[in-house]
């Protein structure tokens, strides 16, 4: 199916990418895919002193790891080009001078002093800040003979009386009256435009049908509206996504959650889970269903179904989600996704893993159940790859071991009864049964030797299975960890 369907993801290369830009991406993405229609990306770099190079390679890698691909952009060309805002300046230009002929704007002198004055007044009185129209009087002859003298202006838009109404997916029927709208500034007086001038002029000429993107810009949608009546262009169709919030019920901060998407790659979470959770900002796919692949993302996507209210960005279901994802992953995928946070960690390094691989998987194995993201497992596996006489405790593995009064004793005459068994050449695996037996035998409790001997072979309260540990660890390091860990926990 095709369709003259066009929507565009545009971002400011001022920063990473935020999750919330993220979600706009899918969403935008996941609605053109569906309806047979075209994904744009376009860079808006007019901001130059805050944009760089490298957050623009820093997005368009972020959008590639999700999964998003583009039928036209920056880094692939297409029918619209160029992508970047900065390349357009010229067209921004001869745009801008045709709606200044055609009295949609007009030349404004006032200077910064008077206009933070005007605010002042307007303050005091309780009124909204807004430019009073002052310029907008002036008679042509004057305005000619000021631009004569050299003085500087901005070219504001003229707004017209009356109101702006236009449809939201999201939200409805939206309606502006026009009083409430400012004359806005359209171009700088050193010639550069303004965002919400370029935006309109730039989805004109990529030929944009629908615009979908975050609540924060829907008081930018009346003065857009009116440019294209200016313009006499088509009214593109619009959605507004709700806010993405904390779980204080604030906008998302850094003091509720990281904002970038960087940040949850970077921390091990799985790129699908990432896209469920971001579609879960705002869209459902049933109502019931929460987790869902980027196919039925794409089959079921409708803008018409995402929410207004504000999304809670709650990190908890976040990291339930990533670890529904890890569980469901075969083992030599989890293996894979968790080898760089091990080599960073300083665990091991790659070829150490890969020599290794059937013990590294068993390791993989013994604790995919356990972690919600791949960057939770070195530290939960450290002590595989640590000295044996030197590793670090968790403090309540060693009170757990402690608070047995006959800890220690119990430990040193365990490591003897292993010993000899192990040196008959059994593994640690089929000692399980014969070791319950034992404890029974010496009218014990399982945790009476059970934690002492996790505290020594691991330092750790929690974790796999111990025999499974001693199969990991090896005879000699078992025996080394034991006589050790008696010993620390004696002194």
């Amino acid at each position: 199916m095709s369709s003259n369907i066009r929507v565009r993801f545009a971002p400011s290369p001022t920063g990473k990418l935020h999750v919330g830009g993220a979600r706009t991406a899918l969403f935008n993405w996941a609605y053109a895919r569906r309806n047979g229609g075209k994904f744009l990306l376009r860079i808006e770099d007019t901001d130059e002193e805050r944009s760089t190079a490298e957050y623009e390679r820093a997005i368009l890698e972020g959008l590639h790891w999700l999964g998003i691909q583009w039928d036209e952009g920056p880094d692939i060309g297409g029918p619209c080009a160029p992508y970047r805002q900065t390349e357009r300046a010229a067209r921004h230009k001869e745009l801008a001078t045709k709606l200044f002929a055609d009295g949609w704007a007009y030349r404004c002198f006032c200077s910064a002093e008077r206009l933070e004055a005007l605010r002042e007044a307007q303050s005091k009185q309780h009124l909204k800040p807004e430019y009073d129209g002052l310029c907008r009087k002036l008679a042509k002859d004057e305005v000619e003979r000021r631009v004569a003298a050299g003085e500087k202006y901005v070219l504001r838009f003229a707004v017209p009386a009356g109101e702006t109404r236009f449809l939201d997916h999201v939200r409805g029927d939206v309606v502006f009256q026009n009083k409430e709208v400012d004359d806005w500034v359209m171009v700088r007086s050193d010639g550069t435009p303004t965002y919400n001038f370029v935006v309109v002029c730039d989805d004109i000429d990529m030929g944009i049908t629908h615009v979908f993107r975050g609540e924060e810009h829907l008081v930018n949608t009346p003065k857009q509206v009116l440019l294209y009546r200016a313009f006499g262009k088509p009214i593109p169709e619009f959605g507004h996504l709700p806010l993405m919030l904390g779980t204080d019920g604030k906008k998302l901060s850094k003091r509720t959650g990281d904002t970038a998407l960087q940040d949850y790659r970077d921390k091990g979470y799985p790129k699908d889970a990432i896209v469920n959770f971001l579609c879960l900002q705002g869209w459902a796919l049933n109502g019931t269903t929460e987790i869902f692949s980027v196919g039925e993302l794409v089959a079921n996507f409708d803008i018409k179904d995402v929410s207004k209210a504000g999304a809670i960005f709650d990190i908890d279901k976040f990291q339930w989600l990533a670890g529904e994802y890890i569980r469901k992953e075969p083992l030599e995928e989890f293996a894979a996704h968790c080898e760089p946070f091990v080599v960073a960690a300083g665990l091991a390094t790659s070829a150490e893993l890969v020599a290794r691989r059937d013990w590294w998987l068993a390791v993989a194995r013994g604790e995919q159940e356990r972690v919600r993201t791949y960057g939770e497992l070195p530290p939960r596996i450290a002590y595989l790859f640590a000295p044996d006489h030197d590793f670090a405790w968790d403090g309540e593995a060693e009170k757990n071991a402690k608070k047995h009064a006959t800890g220690v004793e119990t430990l040193r005459a365990y490591a003897t009864w292993l010993d000899e068994r192990l040196a008959a050449g059994k593994r640690p695996t089929e000692l399980r049964d014969e070791t319950k037996a034992w404890i029974a035998a010496r009218g014990l409790k399982i945790p009476g030797l059970f934690q002492p001997l996790r505290c020594a072979l691991t330092g750790q309260a929690g974790g796999p299975d111990l025999f499974e540990i001693m199969e990991l660890l090896g005879t000699e390091r078992v025996r080394a960890r034991i006589r050790r860990g008696a010993e620390r926990l004696s002194a």
